[in-house]
């Protein structure tokens, strides 16, 4: 027993003994690399000076200090045309671009058929029915109240989308009339309330409040977590941007750039544009339509200022990987913002409601803020959407306080000053008349809709359901035929659905009136026969609207695209008939 103690303590010295002799001879082997280090270094400095004072020998001082400061502003110049919000290769292709287009015959080619397609949208947008005109004063004696309705009746007659029989892609969510009345009247008692004067409107405020608190249940957010009503899905995603924006700003990054999915919602680019950030588009995995984990890990660097994933994302409908991107987000130490506008108000609900989903809300360690639009699946009027946040210290860096303002100390929570009392009251109004019930029961439709028209597309022999949707929107392509042919016969069918690009689709976002008896057979009857009769000759040239889109995917100099689109927005605002500009004409009176 003794003997066995001895041999275990000499161990434990042996152990310690050898463990000291390690650390010594490794502390002596260091300090003789550095000693000879250092001498190498001091030989390579010497040298180094020698042959600086060497090629100064014969020059001025004046030359010297003139040299260094030209080598510096040069350095600065070029570090400023290298690092810029816009990469080097975009500015270079539009440079590039704009240079072909001065060279007279080009230039002036391109500009005709710019105005060509200008004429066009105008015509499609602005034309109006036969003695219809635009009002473009007011008018001098004030119109009754019945005379007002007469004229919106009219000016009704110019919807020809029957957006009510399901036959439209999304934008009208529900439009339940019983709904629409309870709204209308809610909004009524409430049209002149402004939440900017919570003194005035405390009931506002409390409404707010307790929306922003619903939502945060239902995304599973803690003690902690918050958020804020905004106008729509947009104003919430720049709201997020713009918070980790200022955080980034405050640990020293100069240029913040957001990493997100390239299927991520444009408003991404425009909080990019807005803030002054950069957005890195990180690619897809082809088979599944989800962000590329490993490359958005590989993106990641000290500029990153927030990850970004959908769920669902708008153009197929696909989750992102929250969990994966969660674990990226917590390695680095970096807001991970998860992007739920679109189905926010469906994911929340599908577990309750049969439908299994990964995890993707504030349950996932990592994830820091959620944007979810309640005028979508919460079914609220138009302008309602929530930004939610894991943590009040998130918020914090969203506000905006004028503290030195003449007017007195100004802050408001979001980007808007006034707000429309209506809306939140409606909203909330909405919520807790729908109540959990409600949203479970629809959730419960909408899905086994988009379900069973998946599983349709699916048995037809020429298109195909990009990855596997899981919520509500379902995207198709084909590899047979251009798809834009089957978005034209669809129309010509009464359908209006959503044209994608990058790659080339469609899709269709289903919605309560979608569940509607019927609706769903006769959308999958309809892309049968259309894709039926596409099939007898695939090769066939897309026309109409159609090739309009193909055409603008192939379009190189993307500036020409937002000139176009630009031209569309100002049509929006248009209040003049629009005449046929025969510029482009040839002398039989047809287009080039």
């Amino acid at each position: 027993m003794h003997t066995y103690q001895l041999q275990i303590f000499v161990n434990k010295w042996n152990s310690n003994g050898l463990l000291e002799i390690c650390r010594l001879s490794l502390s002596i082997v260091l300090l003789k690399c550095f000693a000879v280090y250092k001498e190498t270094v001091l030989l390579y400095v010497k040298e180094g000076q020698r042959q600086v004072n060497s090629h100064c020998a014969d020059l001025e001082p004046w030359q010297i200090i003139g040299a260094s400061v030209i080598t510096t502003l040069g350095a600065v110049y070029i570090k400023g045309v290298l690092f810029q919000q816009e990469s080097l290769t975009s500015r270079v292709k539009k440079q590039c671009f704009r240079l072909i287009r001065k060279i007279p015959f080009v230039g002036a080619s391109i500009q005709n058929q710019l105005n060509k397609a200008l004429d066009d949208m105008s015509l499609s947008l602005c034309t109006l029915k036969e003695g219809m005109s635009y009002t473009k004063q007011l008018p001098s004696k004030g119109l009754s109240q019945s005379q007002v309705m007469d004229r919106i009746r009219e000016y009704e007659t110019l919807n020809e989308v029957q957006w009510e029989k399901g036959r439209v892609s999304g934008a009208v969510y529900w439009g339940d009339e019983s709904l629409t009345k309870f709204l209308v009247k809610v909004y009524g008692d409430f049209a002149w309330s402004n939440p900017l004067h919570p003194d005035i409107f405390p009931c506002v405020r409390k409404m707010e409040a307790e929306v922003v608190r619903m939502s945060c249940t239902l995304f599973n957010g803690g003690p902690k977590s918050c958020g804020t009503v905004t106008s729509g899905g947009t104003e919430s995603i720049l709201m997020a941007c713009k918070a980790y924006r200022d955080m980034a700003h405050e640990r020293g990054v100069k240029y913040p750039e957001i990493l997100a999915p390239v299927s991520v919602h444009a408003a991404f680019d425009k909080a990019a544009h807005y803030f002054g950030m950069k957005l890195v588009h990180i690619p897809l995995v082809n088979n599944t339509m989800k962000v590329d984990v490993k490359a958005m890990k590989r993106a990641i660097n000290g500029n990153t200022a927030m990850l970004v994933c959908s769920a669902p994302q708008f153009p197929h409908g696909i989750m992102d990987p929250v969990e994966e991107v969660a674990e990226l987000a917590v390695r680095y130490n970096l807001p991970l913002h998860v992007d739920a506008c679109l189905g926010g108000f469906l994911i929340v609900f599908m577990e309750k409601a049969g439908y299994t989903l990964a995890p993707f809300d504030f349950s996932v360690k990592g994830v820091t803020s959620i944007s979810a639009d309640t005028h979508k699946y919460g079914y609220a009027p138009k302008g309602s959407s929530v930004i939610l946040y894991s943590d009040t210290k998130y918020r914090q860096y969203q506000y905006f306080v004028a503290p030195d303002w003449q007017g007195g100390i100004y802050a408001s929570p979001s980007i808007a000053g006034s707000r429309p009392g209506g809306i939140i009251a409606a909203c909330w109004a909405t919520m807790m008349h729908m109540g959990e019930d409600g949203y479970i029961e629809t959730t419960k439709k909408i899905i086994s809709t988009a379900r069973k028209i998946i599983t349709g597309i699916n048995q037809i022999e020429g298109v195909y359901v990009f990855g596997n949707p899981e919520v509500s929107v379902v995207a198709i392509g084909s590899d047979v035929f251009d798809i834009f042919r089957l978005s034209n016969a669809l129309t010509s069918k009464g359908w209006n659905l959503n044209t994608l690009q990058f790659p080339s689709s469609i899709h269709i976002c289903c919605t309560v009136l979608h569940t509607q008896p019927g609706v769903a057979d006769q959308f999958i009857g309809d892309v049968r026969e259309q894709v039926a009769i596409i099939m007898k000759n695939p090769s066939e040239k897309t026309t109409g609207m159609g090739a309009i889109y193909g055409m603008a995917q192939s379009i190189p100099d993307r500036s020409m695209v937002t000139e176009i689109s630009r031209g569309f927005l100002d049509c929006l605002y248009s209040t003049e008939v629009p005449k046929l500009n025969t510029s482009h004409m040839n002398g039989n009176g047809k287009a080039h």
